[in-house]
């Protein structure tokens, strides 16, 4: 009879290994299934954290003390066009344009042959005048005389008193008549009112000149060009900083590189309505005229930092209800702040109010950010490096 030992030794083994290959492939299935409820987590964590937009967030820098650049106009300080006040022909020309001129100086001589001739009529209506004023006089004088002996009556010697009053009121006409024609005459001598530089000539000569002409081009334009008034539109953002006695400089194309100094001296006190901006009047020292009126000058005017902060001009939002900025909270929200812009420099704006340097500001907000939205932001580290937050 044989051993039954082997064969139930090998159904042990075979029992075995049938069971370490369950176990392993239990493990294999389990460890995949693991394996794929733990892949999908991670792809629903990294959905939930891209479902909001990502920004980099910054705090505005405190504004420094500067100035503001504007265009200005050159101005004379005192500035008349000389016209003709009596009618003739140019005689004689003395400036010409560029000539420096003193207060009374002659510019022009007109020949006026008409008025010369009223004159001397004028002259003889005086002589007339004065005459029949004596003849009267001397007849009122006599008649007086005549009426205390009670020679005439006194209704007569009153109409001698009356002729005389009549031939003085002439007199004292053809005297005013006299002395018109000789001021008249003497228009045609064309003055400068005060000293100045010749900056337009008209007068030519030979050429007929008639006074009273207000469409006509004037003869002469004298301007004191000794100092000058510059001009300067400032915008409303930026008025309240302008005080009497602030010194700004300026530049004029024909000296690059050199600078003059101009200071405040006056301001409109009203805002134009057409370019929202105040006109302020500096005063510059034009001793060694150098510096032309009518000429253009960019203006360096400074200005105080104040509680102003400067942001890039990528951070701002224009919105139908004005510039606003979005600010995030520690939670990811976004508030919409309006503010207010101080100055323009292009790349960068000065925020004059509405933030302060401890705002967490959106540096590039997408297009369709609104007020509440959830973000995933961006920890500023300094001036502009940042990492993000998980």
């Amino acid at each position: 009879m044989s051993d039954p030992t082997p064969s139930r030794t090998s159904s042990r083994k075979g029992r075995l290994y049938g069971a370490a290959a369950a176990i392993v492939v239990a493990l294999l299935v389990g460890g995949g299934i693991v394996a794929r409820n733990a892949d999908h987590s991670e792809q629903a964590e990294f959905a939930r954290a891209n479902a909001f937009p990502t920004v980099n967030v910054m705090h505005p820098q405190p504004a420094e003390a500067s100035a503001i650049r504007m265009p200005g106009m050159l101005e004379p300080d005192n500035e008349a066009a000389i016209h003709a006040r009596a009618s003739g022909y140019v005689a004689r020309r003395l400036v010409d344009i560029g000539d420096h001129v003193r207060a009374g100086q002659v510019l022009a001589v007109l020949d006026a042959p008409e008025v010369e001739q009223q004159l001397a009529q004028a002259q003889a209506d005086l002589r007339t005048a004065e005459a029949n004023r004596g003849l009267a006089q001397t007849t009122a004088v006599r008649w007086d005389a005549l009426r205390a002996k009670d020679a005439v009556s006194q209704q007569e010697t009153d109409e001698k008193s009356g002729r005389l009053a009549a031939a003085t009121a002439l007199a004292s006409s053809a005297r005013a008549n006299v002395e018109r024609l000789r001021a008249t005459l003497g228009f045609t001598r064309v003055v400068a009112p005060f000293a100045g530089r010749v900056t337009s000539r008209n007068a030519e000569i030979g050429a007929l000149v008639n006074a009273g002409n207000g469409a006509a081009s004037p003869l002469f334009t004298i301007a004191d060009d000794r100092r000058l008034r510059l001009r300067v539109r400032v915008p409303q953002a930026l008025s309240g900083q302008l005080k009497r006695g602030v010194v700004a400089s300026l530049t004029v194309p024909e000296y690059p590189g050199e600078s003059f100094d101009a200071a405040l001296v006056r301001t409109a006190g009203a805002v134009d309505r057409a370019s929202g901006t105040v006109l302020a009047e500096f005063e510059v020292n034009n001793t060694g005229q150098r510096l032309k009126p009518g000429g253009y000058a960019e203006v360096a005017i400074p200005m105080a930092a104040g509680t102003a902060v400067t942001l890039p001009a990528s951070a701002l939002i224009v919105t139908p209800k004005g510039t606003m900025v979005g600010l995030v909270d520690s939670e990811g929200r976004v508030t919409m702040r309006p503010v207010m812009i101080g100055r323009d420099d292009g790349a960068s704006v000065q925020i004059a109010s509405g933030l302060t340097p401890q705002a967490r500001v959106i540096a590039t907000p997408p297009e369709a950010l609104a007020q509440g939205d959830r973000v995933r932001i961006v920890r500023n580290r300094g001036k502009g490096t940042a990492d993000a937050q998980d």
